[in-house]
């Protein structure tokens, strides 16, 4: 077939700084879907729009693009509001697995397509898989059956969701344009639009263990994300959080799995506890049914019993063991003191090397590996005391990942208060 653009116009207009026209994006969107334009042009437009930015016009038509390439969902046949959340991702960052039944507690139904890992931060669907016989592939069939009789469910998109985002994803990874802020946007957004959820609340952190390292970045794109579900009549939110610590006291797969436990049974470390039920008084607002008093459902086993159910409905185990891996190491406290920083980029490289994450997609990971924290920073640490356990099923990943630590603790004489901030920094809407 004939083209109705030459792929080099549409890189020269961008690249000298002027805004794409809708049928420019229509076109390259679509025929970069189809193979007409090539991987070298499509790279070269991703870093024309890197340095140069896009308008809200354009980013919102580019997002209508990406969706347009493939299949839409629809949940409106479930009869209740549905209600989702999208993390930019961090280290032990397990937040969807208690949030998601818990929500769900209260007859807001969450459709929630999650991914894998890569490289530092941990992905949702390799926790799970943690749990002996839990598939994360289900048809559409399956999801909205899932939904309608648990009202939760966590799973991979299927190939159906987004062709050409898929396909771009890719791209940027290899070319150096993943920090685009309008492609990193639209990328999430034609995902969750395309998804058919009626409200979204979106975490964007903040901080060395984030994507964004600065607030201003992550603000530029929570508002760009908002912009675009409200164009799209998505009801969106943003929360900025911060991710210069780890959350709660692990990183890792089965690691992070136990620690969800402890929170869906009521117990759990305060941060989760705490970012858990601010997410699922957003995400319950959003949907229409706010008010609700979302604590008492992780103490009274309430989102514990959607828990065991959303797990059981995808075949997996509720009441299997978690994988454990073969080996340990200990890291000590250097000195007695306050632990005034632990970063969340050194522990999140390490729970990496370690095994829990992936440097390609193809990559395995180790459902057993990753780091345990004793303390977190404001805590008082005696000198030889354990400050962090390693795992790992292959030891010889022990020197690299004590590598990765150091320079990433930081222990202040008594009296020393680190500075934290708030856990949840902004919001906006």
């Amino acid at each position: 077939m004939s083209e109705a653009f030459a792929a080099v116009d549409v890189i020269v207009a961008k690249r000298d700084g002027g805004e794409l026209s809708d049928a420019h994006i229509d076109w390259v969107v679509d025929a970069y879907t189809r193979g007409a334009v090539a991987d070298e042009q499509m790279s070269a437009l991703a870093m024309a729009i890197l340095l140069n930015g896009m308008s809200r016009r354009e980013i919102a038509r580019w997002t209508a693009a990406m969706i347009a390439s493939g299949e839409r969902m629809d949940f409106s046949a479930l009869g209740v509001p549905t209600s989702d959340k999208h993390s930019t991702g961090g280290v032990g960052d397990k937040i969807t697995l208690p949030l998601a039944p818990l929500v769900a507690t209260f007859g807001v139904a969450v459709p929630q397509l999650s991914g894998r890992g890569l490289g530092h931060t941990g992905g949702t669907l390799d926790k799970l898989e943690s749990i002996p016989g839990w598939r994360a592939a289900l048809s559409n069939a399956e999801m909205l059956a899932q939904l309608r009789d648990v009202g939760a469910v966590i799973c991979a998109a299927g190939a159906g969701l987004a062709p050409a985002d898929r396909k771009l994803y890719a791209l940027r990874d290899v070319t150096g344009t993943v920090e685009a802020i309008p492609l990193i946007a639209s990328s999430i957004m034609t995902k969750k639009i395309a998804e058919g959820t009626g409200a979204l609340v979106l975490d964007v952190k903040v901080g060395s263990g984030a994507f964004m390292k600065t607030e201003d970045t992550a603000r530029e794109l929570a508002r760009t994300m908002v912009d675009l579900g409200r164009d799209a009549g998505l009801t969106t939110v943003a929360l900025l959080t911060r991710m210069s610590t780890p959350l709660g006291l692990t990183a890792g797969n089965a690691l992070e799995v136990a620690e969800s436990l402890d929170v869906l049974a009521g117990g759990g470390p305060e941060d989760v506890v705490e970012l858990t039920v601010a997410l699922a008084r957003e995400m319950l607002d959003a949907a229409g049914r706010g008010g609700q008093d979302v604590a008492a459902a992780l103490t009274d086993g309430r989102a514990m019993d959607t828990w065991r159910r959303m797990i059981a409905s995808q075949g997996g185990d509720p009441d299997a063991p978690l994988p454990t891996a073969r080996e340990s190491h200990t890291v000590l406290a250097p000195a007695d003191g306050v632990l005034i920083r632990l970063d969340a980029l050194a522990v999140g490289v390490a729970a990496w090397r370690l095994g829990a994450g992936r440097t390609r997609k193809e990559d395995v990971v180790q459902a057993g590996a990753g780091v345990v924290m004793h303390a977190k920073p404001g805590a008082v640490v005696r000198a030889g005391e354990p400050l962090l356990t390693l795992h790992t099923d292959t030891p010889d990943r022990f020197e690299a990942a004590l590598r990765d630590l150091e320079g990433g603790i930081e222990v202040a004489p008594e009296g020393s208060r680190p500075d934290l901030g708030p856990l949840v920094i902004d919001r906006i809407a």
